[in-house]
């Protein structure tokens, strides 16, 4: 690439440091949340949203938790109008929500809007114009003045119309393009409608300021957000308000640094769908709060859910690597990273600490509908023994000992790896049936009796080969008589070097595992496992399986 040297600075720095947000550590409450989801968002897809698509998009946003919802641009078109006409008419908008409306500042688009809002009990005119150099000189041709103008006889109709209009009417302005604008130049335009609509503590305007395009570091927005707040007429009766874009990838930073900023309210989508690269993602936003211990005052607590409603109703898709929403984001397929986890997970068990803190995952998956087993750990041919055993112990109960869930691990591994393919959890477990519980061998446990003297006797009926054999074995305890009478009876030589049981279920009809292995004279050893509501049944079973997979016989 040859031609960065077209490319010059667009964007503009306050006319005196405005480094106070610098010296925060975290934003400490969330923001007054707005979605423009219906307007910023809709008018970005291929395919608008229907009317009735619109309403149930409305219907769930409210039931997230919004209290401010962007519902349109009413003087638009003929659906923008009918949707705003069916949540009044219909009175779906709850007394603690307030929609808001768009408009230019042309008395014609101005008056067709507040027809559009007859009846409605609470909303918010949001009134723009462009004010960056390119739109000046390149769109409008106009000058600063010509520019002030636009706004000034927008911010009068907004009064006149308010006051002839019943219903609780506030108002915001936004100096569109406000990153490509001088900041005093901003700061002038917005004090000239705040000097015509006059707010109050108890009638607070909004200004709201777009990153309409990206052009900067977020660091330089921070400072543009900043200034704002210190040189704006009647601060404590404004809220500042956030509308960032993503032209650079940097919404997620503009929005959290404006916030550091001194900006009281964040205008953005779910999911971050919007124009060009799309609006800030308001879900990001909110759980990253929340990553740190704040509130976020929405209610993301089944997240796959809402994402499958984004994805039907806006025919667009939620990326697989979007933080927190995306289906791999909480997915570990690298083996160190399973390890890591399964011993985070078993730490937490162990110790109940307060706060969460779980190598390579942020949030607790539970906290926004997500399950550990198969969202968590995701199993192919990266995967390691820890990841393996873990989902294995989470999905159903089984807990292998170390060793033997190393062996398990590589038979898992090389069927991902010859099948080129993620394994789920019912695979996962076909292949531990198909290795250890069930393994093709010569021999098969019919039934055992115990004799209790100074030792324990045991009469084991197998079949061998398709023969029925009956045999007796002695030892200290009912598995090491069975397996002397299993020796014997084949001629073979071997001991048990490893041996662990756990329940499978909490009630009195519970199956139990048991996991054995045996040592063959050449020193490798094999592994069998079994499972019953019998202890002694289901250890049988395993040294049954362990001594087919042998090779002894």
């Amino acid at each position: 690439m040859t031609n960065a040297s077209k490319y010059a600075r667009r964007y503009f720095m306050p006319p005196f440091r405005c480094m106070d947000w610098a010296e925060k550590d975290y934003i400490e409450k969330a923001p007054k949340w707005c979605s423009v989801d219906l307007r910023d968002g809709n008018q970005a897809l291929i395919i608008p949203m229907s009317l009735d698509e619109k309403l149930e998009f409305f219907k769930k946003l409210v039931e997230v938790g919004f209290k401010e919802i962007e519902i349109g641009f009413p003087a638009a078109s003929e659906t923008e109008y009918d949707f705003c006409r069916a949540l009044i008419e219909q009175n779906l908008i709850p007394d603690d929500v307030t929609v808001q409306v768009l408009t230019q500042s042309r008395e014609h688009i101005i008056k067709k809007t507040f027809e559009a809002l007859d009846g409605c009990k609470n909303a918010i005119v949001h009134l723009y114009n462009s004010t960056s150099v390119a739109q000046r000189e390149q769109v409008f041709r106009k000058s600063k003045q010509e520019i002030i103008d636009i706004a000034v006889t927008g911010a009068k109709l907004l009064n006149e119309y308010r006051e002839k209009t019943p219903g609780n009417f506030r108002f915001e302005y936004s100096p569109e393009s406000f990153t490509g604008t001088e900041p005093e130049f901003a700061a002038e335009i917005c004090n000239a409608v705040i000097d015509i609509w006059k707010p109050t503590p108890d009638w607070k305007v909004i200004i709201n300021l777009p990153v309409t395009v990206e052009e900067s570091l977020p660091h330089v927005y921070a400072q543009q957000v900043e200034y704002m707040c210190k040189v704006l007429h009647d601060r404590d009766s404004l809220e500042i308000s956030l509308h960032p874009h993503n032209d650079r990838g940097c919404g997620i930073a503009d929005t959290e640094l404006g916030l550091l900023a001194g900006a009281d309210r964040v205008e953005g989508t779910l999911f971050g769908n919007g124009e060009r690269t799309g609006n800030v993602d308001i879900v990001t936003v909110a759980l990253n709060m929340y990553s740190h211990g704040v509130e976020p005052n929405l209610d993301l607590s089944n997240l796959p859910e809402l994402a499958s409603i984004y994805e039907r109703l806006t025919r667009m898709h939620v990326y697989e690597r979007m933080p927190y929403s995306g289906q791999l984001v909480f997915a570990a397929f690298s083996g160190s990273h399973q390890d890591a986890i399964a011993k985070g997970m078993k730490w937490r068990d162990e110790k109940d600490p307060e706060h969460w803190n779980v190598p390579y995952i942020p949030i607790d998956p539970h906290d926004i509908g997500r399950e550990y087993e198969g969202d968590v750990i995701r199993i192919n041919s990266q995967s390691g023994k820890g990841g393996i055993g873990f989902l294995m112990e989470q999905t159903y109960g089984i807990s292998m000992p170390p060793k033997m869930r190393e062996h398990f691990g590589y038979a898992v591994k090389s069927v991902s790896d010859h099948q080129h393919k993620e394994l789920h959890p019912s695979e996962i477990y076909d292949i531990f049936e198909k290795n250890y519980l069930e393994p093709q061998g010569k021999l098969k446990f019919i039934e055992a009796h115990y004799t209790q003297g100074e030792h324990i006797t045991a009469t084991v009926v197998m079949e061998v080969s398709g023969q029925k054999r009956t045999w007796e074995g002695v030892g200290n305890g009912r598995l090491d008589a069975v397996s002397n009478a299993i020796k014997t009876g084949l001629g073979i030589e071997y001991h048990i070097a490893t041996y662990t049981e756990n329940a499978l279920e909490q009630s009195s009809k519970s199956k139990a595992a048991a996991y054995i292995g045996i040592s063959k004279p050449d020193g490798s050893v094999s592994w069998g496992a079994g499972i019953h509501t019998d202890i002694i049944v289901a250890s049988v079973r395993a040294l049954v399986a362990a001594v087919n997979n042998s090779g002894l016989i």
